[in-house]
C-alpha cells in the first residue's frame, strides 16, 4: 500500500504520460498524439515538454486549459492555508500516503484550516476553485456524486512546496541525503520551461476569476513564450470563467471546446 502511493506528479511525467503514449501510438499504427490537459494535466504537459519527453516527433499538440506551472500567486485562501501548513508533510510522517478528501485524517485537518482567519470554508468548492460563473446544479451535483478521488500525499506535498517557493522544481525529499540519491545533487533540479520546443503548437485558455489557476501566475507563465513561434500559441481569456467552469460550465462547448476543436483541427 505504502508503495502504491509513493508518487508525485514527478512519476505522471516519467511514468504514467510516456506508458499511455506507447501504448496509443502502438494501438493507432503511430500516430501523433494530440493532447488536451486541464490543472494537473497541463502541469504534467509543461513538464513533459521541458523535459524533452514530448516532441513534435510524438506529439501533433497540446491544450492547456486553466493552467497551472506556478501557485505561489492564486487566491484561494484555503489552498494557500493550507500548502503552507504543510498539511501533506505532516500527513506523509504520520504515516498516512493517501490523501482522501473523504477521510477523517484529512477531513480533520481541514477543520483546522477553516477555523483560521481570512478562510471560509461554508462552500469549500467555491472557496478551493475561484466563483464559477456558469455551472447547472445536475450537472455540478453529478460530479460531487464521486468527487473528489484520491491523490498521494506526495503528490500533494510536491503541489504544496510550488506554492511556497514559487519555483517549479521536481519533488524535494526535504533531506540531503535523498535528494543527493535521486538527483545527485542537494536540492531538486528545475524544471527549465525555457527548454519547451518554440515550435510546438499550444493553445491555452484561462480564467479571470480562477483562484487555482490565478492570472499573476499565468502571466508569469506565458513569459516564458516570449520567444515561441506566434503561428504556434494561441491564448485565450474568458474573464469570467473559473476552474470548473472549463470542465462543467453549461457554455464551456461554445466558449472553449469549440476553439479547442477548430485548433487541433488546424494541425492535422
Amino acid at each position: 500500500m505504502l508503495q502504491y502511493w509513493a508518487w508525485s506528479w514527478d512519476e505522471l511525467v516519467t511514468d504514467e504520460m510516456p506508458a499511455i503514449f506507447d501504448f496509443v501510438s502502438k494501438n493507432s499504427g503511430g500516430q501523433k498524439i494530440n493532447y488536451v490537459g486541464h490543472s494537473l494535466g497541463t502541469l504534467v504537459a509543461l513538464a513533459s515538454l521541458a523535459e524533452g519527453k514530448w516532441t513534435t516527433d510524438h506529439v501533433k499538440s497540446v491544450a492547456l486549459l486553466s493552467p497551472i506551472a506556478y501557485l505561489s500567486r492564486m487566491t484561494t485562501p484555503i489552498g494557500a492555508v493550507a500548502a503552507r501548513s504543510l498539511l501533506a508533510e505532516g500527513y506523509t510522517f504520520l504515516g498516512i500516503p493517501e490523501f482522501d478528501l473523504k477521510a477523517y485524517p484529512i477531513l480533520d485537518f481541514f477543520k483546522g484550516v477553516c477555523a483560521q482567519n481570512g478562510v471560509n470554508c461554508d462552500d469549500l468548492f467555491t472557496a478551493a476553485t475561484g466563483e464559477n460563473c456558469c455551472l447547472q446544479q445536475s450537472v455540478f451535483n453529478q460530479f460531487m456524486a464521486v468527487e473528489p478521488q484520491p491523490s498521494s500525499t506526495r503528490n500533494m506535498f510536491h503541489l504544496a512546496q510550488t506554492v511556497r517557493s514559487d519555483h517549479l522544481t521536481k519533488f524535494d525529499f526535504m533531506r540531503p541525503d535523498l535528494n543527493m540519491l535521486h538527483y545527485g545533487r542537494l536540492f531538486p533540479p528545475a524544471y527549465d520551461l525555457t527548454k519547451i520546443p518554440n515550435d510546438m503548437p499550444i493553445f491555452m485558455s484561462y480564467g479571470g476569476k480562477d483562484a487555482l489557476s490565478d492570472v499573476a501566475d499565468v502571466k508569469k507563465l506565458l513569459g516564458y513564450f516570449e520567444n515561441h513561434d506566434p503561428q504556434k500559441l494561441i491564448v485565450q481569456f474568458i474573464d469570467n470563467y473559473a476552474h470548473a467552469d472549463y470542465v462543467m460550465a453549461y457554455n464551456a462547448k461554445d466558449l472553449v471546446y469549440n476553439n479547442v476543436t477548430s485548433f487541433l483541427k488546424r494541425q492535422w
